[in-house]
């Protein structure tokens, strides 16, 4: 009797063994780590957030190059006073900054009235220029436009870097989530199976006992694990529902529409598999660090952007010299003749302008503040760096401990599923106790239970590897 308890016991676990992979098969679908990650990065708020501050430097540069826009201005002065007119004077002027400093100029006067000005008399049909204004101290290497213009343009890949930084550490923590929901799912599995067991074994008890074979309180002792195990299993369905909750709030549709998991959508089982990382591997992965983490591209494009600003603030050092030089003709319209050497040296208006504080303390100033800080980002990067490789190694430690301690946990899952099995053997023969396959059970699950959670520390800890190098991969 009790061997054809145990055949019938292994036939209703293979059926309910079948019957779960055809449910799993028709009706579970499966959200795989790669399709959740395209799900987040094309929809969630964090993602276009990080999209925005590439935009946000894009026009940022345009600011910046805005400063060499051509600028035209036109002024009319009129003044009458007492029945008479003193003058009219119209003023036409187009200004183009150029990229290397200089500044071309055009124009054109026109005035008239009993009260001129003398400055101010030009020929009838009115006094037209083109000229030129060059720097010939402060501004000729560098100016305030070319200073903002290559700080705008670091600043772009900066924004990328922030934006590498933002993605990075919105995958880290969805990736944690669906190794959580993992885990959960497979505790679920793993209870709900020992329940059905623990509930078969109830009812092959109770009919032992029915023709005598066991005592009757063997079936309390049945009874009390099945009720255990219910309690097990309501705990564990807790954990994985609320990390479904989690996973689910990571969802989000166009339109900022949040998203919600489907009954049924399950995690893929694949990719907590041990894939060993040599050191060698390990190694790129740190040079590529060094080269490309968000936080060390940062502060060396912080490091070149206060290079900009210390060119700026030494040239601000030397004295303004600026010439001007501007071609005058009696009409609206340059003539080809205004262009003749003989005509430009006897139709022009030439300035020269030198300044230049005594002092320069706010110059010098200036320039020292620019020194310091530039010692304080090399200092930054310094720390950072180390930081980044420390972490590296870390995270490279840990991933390589997993990979022992999961070795040696499947063995002990497989030593305890061979105690079990030998221990149901045995009571299939009477020579064992409900108490023993109980302990045997229960210490095969603990072991189950702790190789899922070290399979979903490894997988955080290969994904926390690559968060420490600054490139979470997607693909």
């Amino acid at each position: 009797m009790q061997r054809i308890l145990g055949i019938v016991w292994l036939m209703v676990s293979f059926m309910n063994s079948s019957v779960s992979k055809a449910q799993t098969q028709d009706s579970v679908q499966i959200l795989t780590l790669q399709q959740y990650y395209r799900l987040i990065l094309t929809h969630h708020p964090v993602a276009s957030q990080a999209d925005l501050l590439t935009e946000q430097a894009r026009q940022e540069l345009r600011i910046a190059r805005g400063t060499l826009d051509p600028v035209v201005s036109s002024k009319l002065y009129r003044k009458e006073f007492g029945g008479k007119e003193y003058y009219n004077l119209w003023s036409n002027t187009l200004q183009v900054p150029l990229w290397f400093g200089p500044e071309i100029k055009a124009g054109f006067d026109k005035a008239q009235g009993q009260y001129l000005n003398p400055e101010n008399v030009v020929p009838e049909n009115g006094l037209s220029y083109a000229g030129i204004s060059v720097p010939l101290g402060q501004g000729l290497f560098i100016d305030e436009r070319r200073a903002t213009i290559k700080q705008a343009r670091l600043f772009q890949e900066i924004a990328e870097a922030d934006r590498i930084k933002l993605i990075n550490k919105l995958l880290l923590q969805v990736t944690k989530d669906y190794w959580d929901w993992l885990q959960y799912y497979r505790e679920v599995q793993l209870f709900e199976e020992s329940l059905d067991l623990a509930s078969f074994r109830l009812q092959a008890v109770k009919a032992r006992v029915q023709e005598g074979d066991l005592a009757a309180i063997d079936t309390v002792e049945a009874l009390t694990e099945v009720q255990n195990r219910q309690v097990m299993l309501q705990e564990s369905l807790l954990r994985y529902n609320n990390a479904r909750l989690q996973v689910a709030q990571h969802l989000w549709g166009e339109n900022e529409v949040p998203l919600e998991l489907q009954e049924h959508t399950i995690p893929s089982l694949a990719g907590s598999e041990i894939t060993p990382m040599s050191r060698e591997e390990m190694q790129r992965v740190l040079e590529s660090a060094k080269a490309n983490h968000p936080d060390l591209r940062k502060l060396d494009l912080k490091g070149q952007q206060l290079q900009v600003e210390q060119r700026f603030a030494a040239d601000k050092l030397k004295p303004k010299l600026n010439v001007e030089y501007n071609l005058l003709q009696s009409d609206f319209f340059m003539n080809q003749e205004a262009f003749d050497r003989q005509y430009m040296g006897g139709n022009y208006k030439l300035g020269i302008s030198l300044s230049q504080p005594l002092f320069l303390r706010q110059e010098r100033g200036k320039l020292q503040l620019t020194k310091v800080k530039q010692e304080e980002n090399k200092l930054a990067l310094a720390q950072t760096s180390r930081e980044v490789e420390n972490s590296l190694h870390a995270a490279f430690n840990e991933w390589q401990a997993l990979e022992n301690q999961i070795r040696l946990q499947e063995q002990m899952v497989t030593n305890a599923r061979t105690l079990r099995e030998g221990e149901s053997t045995r009571f299939q023969s009477g020579e064992s106790s409900l108490f023993l396959i109980n302990s045997r059970e229960v210490k095969l699950m603990e072991a189950e239970l702790k190789l899922y959670n070290l399979r979903a520390k490894y997988a955080k800890a290969k994904t926390l590897l690559y968060w420490a190098a600054g490139n979470i991969e997607v693909d």
